[in-house]
Order: C-alpha cells, then structure tokens, then sequence
C-alpha cells in the first residue's frame, strides 16, 4: 500500500470510529450545589443527583453524558450561548434567560427551618425584617411575594455555610429544600438542633433547554417519560446514591 492509500484508509476507519461514537449530551451544573444535588471535587461533577439526571437522560437519548460545572451567575448566560443543552432541577421562575422548558422532572419543597435556640414561627409573615440565611444569586419569588421588602437575605456561598452558620447562632433562619435538610440531619455527626420545619412553597422542577444546544425540547421530555415510566428517575431526590 502506498503512503496516500496508508493515510486516506487511517482517515476512513477514524471517521467510521467518529460516526460510530454516540452523540453528546452537555449537561450544566452549579459549581455551588451541594449534596445531595451534587458533589464537585476539582471542578467536576462524581456524585449526586445531578449526575444520576444527566447520566439517565442521556442513556434513554442513546447519547453519552458529559458535565460542564459553572458558577451559578454564569450559568444563564453559557446555556443562553449553547454552551451546553440542559439545566436540570430548575424551575422558570428560578431564571431570567430566554429557555425551552421540559416537563417535570422531580417534585419537592422549600422549607424555612428555624435554631430551637429562637422563638418557634408559625407562619412565613412573621420573619419579617429577620435575616434569613440564603444563596447567592438565587432567587426565592415566593419569599418575595410573601415579604417584600421584610425578606432580608444573608447570603452564603452554598447551603453547607448556611447550616454552620445557623449551627453557630450567626443566623437563626435559614432557607432549604426538605430533601438537602434531610439528607444533612442524617449525616452531619450533630444533627441541627430547630424546631420542625414550616412550608414555604411545594414546586415541580423542570429541565431549561437550551435554544442553541444540541438537542430539542421533544427528544429531552421523551426521555424524562421513559426514565419515569421504568422509575430510573423515582425517588431519585429522596434517595441519592
């Protein structure tokens, strides 16, 4: 065989190996989510319910799954560019960007917990004007809504600060979802010591897909009712790996 022949089979059999590699599934994660949701080690994503989506997702589209890690104020603005397809575990009114939104993933509840050190609330209208621990650049429509102007925000980088601040009395309210609260009770060596939680709003998360990404609104909902209908996504917030 001659160099050109050499060289024009190494291109076919590379291309025939390129075509025959599964499509690719780009799925975008906060860098500040904690666990359950997700656990980051070195700006990658190895564990948590994030990455049972995305890898669930991508299995019943017969594509295979990679993860982008961002910082939360950049996350809007790299899947409005396409920089990847899906935003999971999310909500519309959580975001500003012009997105396609699928059908439901999961659904769960936001909760205000309170140190049993402070005076036990029995309605959201009586924080009014306390500080409640929050995350940065995330949005609570609903506290808004209740409050206005008496929702004060102490902001933290990830909801694990938010725990040890209220575990250390720097804070005395915080809000959570009721999975990530459960989840830490049962494994931090000294469970927060508050009184039980009060209901601040239940809601049903969903995926944003992006417009200039690689997949559409119709294949991402197929394959949510596939992974619902075998249960590959049943309980996944309730009972992370």
């Amino acid at each position: 065989m001659t160099m050109r022949g050499h060289f024009l089979l190494m291109a076919c059999l590379l291309g025939a190996a390129a075509a025959a590699r599964p499509a690719e599934l780009v799925v975008m994660v906060d860098s500040t989510a904690n666990m359950p949701m997700a656990l980051v080690e070195n700006g990658r994503l190895v564990d948590g319910v994030h990455k049972e989506i995305g890898e669930t997702l991508a299995r019943h589209m017969g594509r295979r799954v990679r993860f982008v890690v961002l910082p939360r104020k950049r996350l809007e603005a790299a899947l409005q560019n396409g920089e990847a397809d899906l935003l999971c575990a999310y909500m519309p009114e959580w975001m500003t960007g012009d997105y396609l939104w699928s059908r439901t993933v999961f659904t769960t509840e936001e909760v205000l917990i309170t140190a049993r050190s402070a005076p036990r609330l029995h309605a959201v209208a009586e924080l009014s004007g306390q500080p409640v621990g929050t995350i940065l650049g995330y949005l609570h429509p609903e506290m808004d809504a209740l409050l206005g102007k008496g929702f004060v925000r102490d902001n933290a980088p990830n909801m694990e600060s938010n725990m040890e601040k209220l575990a250390h009395g720097r804070v005395q309210h915080i809000l959570i979802t009721q999975v990530v609260l459960d989840y830490y009770q049962r494994i931090r060596r000294q469970p927060l010591a508050i009184h039980p939680p009060l209901s601040v709003a239940t809601f049903t998360t969903r995926c944003a897909v992006s417009r200039k990404g690689r997949v559409g609104l119709e294949e991402v909902d197929r394959a949510i009712g596939l992974a619902t209908r075998d249960g590959s996504l049943a309980n996944l917030p309730a009972h992370p790996r």
